[in-house]
């Protein structure tokens, strides 16, 4: 009787212990849940904002992630994928601290997506700024006269084919694109001084395609502090008021084979074939 009495003693004390355990775990699991920052990776030249305006969206919805991180290595790009993502970012803001790591570059494009964070951080060496337009035109003109090919234009008004890369620019053409090229210049500086609460006019002062490294852009107010991807961390955890170590979740990019097939048949056709396209680009 006596031992069945300790063996019952024994299984309840055991019961406890694996409660307790188990609550303790329970209890770090929602922690870990409730301590998540939701990384996006924006990675070379800002063609598509598709995939990056999706992943912010989904993190600002989610009750669970308390900061968003945006990793920009970019050199910047096509200029409307850049502002959708910029207005995405500024949506985000509203709703969670939203803290930017900039690596290596993170200029034109990659800057104006950057602007409208919660707080942006650069490394010592980062390349960045460069708030500029450029559009490049090619002109196979001469090439086109030494191989005998003349191309014959049928169009519906005058500046139909404004910037053939069949003839040299007219004067009158080269008014129209400037024009063009200073009003989405001048929407970049308005975006970067809403999201740096800066003056218009001191944005201007600097918004001629020059590069900053880091430590330059914080002097000229582009960037709030230095630090590593690490420091980003931290800090997005601090404005979260996250205790503890935060869990960085990040969505694992799915390409099929008929993904980089589209791709790389698209980057060829564009090799070949000359467009026009406004970009906020750094291209050394």
């Amino acid at each position: 009787m006596k031992k069945a009495c300790w063996i019952s003693a024994g299984i309840l004390v055991l019961l406890m212990v694996v409660s307790g355990i188990l609550t303790i775990i329970s209890i770090n699991s929602s922690s870990l849940a409730r301590n998540r920052i939701g990384l996006v990776r924006i990675e070379g030249p800002i063609i598509d904002s598709e995939k990056t305006v999706n992943e912010i969206k989904e993190y600002a919805r989610d009750a669970s992630i308390k900061a968003i991180l945006l990793r920009v290595n970019s050199p910047g790009g096509a200029v409307a994928p850049s502002q959708e993502i910029y207005a995405e970012v500024k949506k985000a803001v509203e709703k969670k601290p939203v803290v930017v790591s900039m690596g290596a570059v993170a200029a034109s494009g990659g800057y104006y997506i950057s602007a409208p964070a919660s707080r942006i951080v650069a490394n010592p060496g980062t390349i960045t700024a460069s708030i500029g337009v450029i559009m490049e035109i090619p002109n196979i003109s001469g090439l086109m006269q030494k191989i005998g090919v003349r191309s014959e234009v049928v169009k519906s008004g005058k500046h139909k084919d404004l910037a053939s890369a069949f003839r040299d620019l007219g004067d009158d053409e080269r008014l129209i694109l400037q024009s063009v090229i200073d009003n989405v210049h001048e929407q970049f500086i308005d975006a970067v001084a809403l999201g740096r609460d800066m003056e218009g006019n001191d944005v201007r002062k600097i918004a001629d395609g020059r590069i900053f490294t880091g430590e330059q852009a914080v002097e000229a107010g582009l960037v709030d502090e230095l630090g590593s991807l690490e420091d980003a961390i931290d800090i997005a955890a601090e404005l979260a008021g996250i205790s503890g170590k935060p869990k960085v979740i990040e969505k694992k990019e799915k390409r099929s084979f008929l993904d980089l097939l589209n791709s790389s048949i698209s980057g060829k056709i564009n090799d070949i074939i000359p467009t026009i396209e406004l970009k906020y680009l750094f291209s050394p």
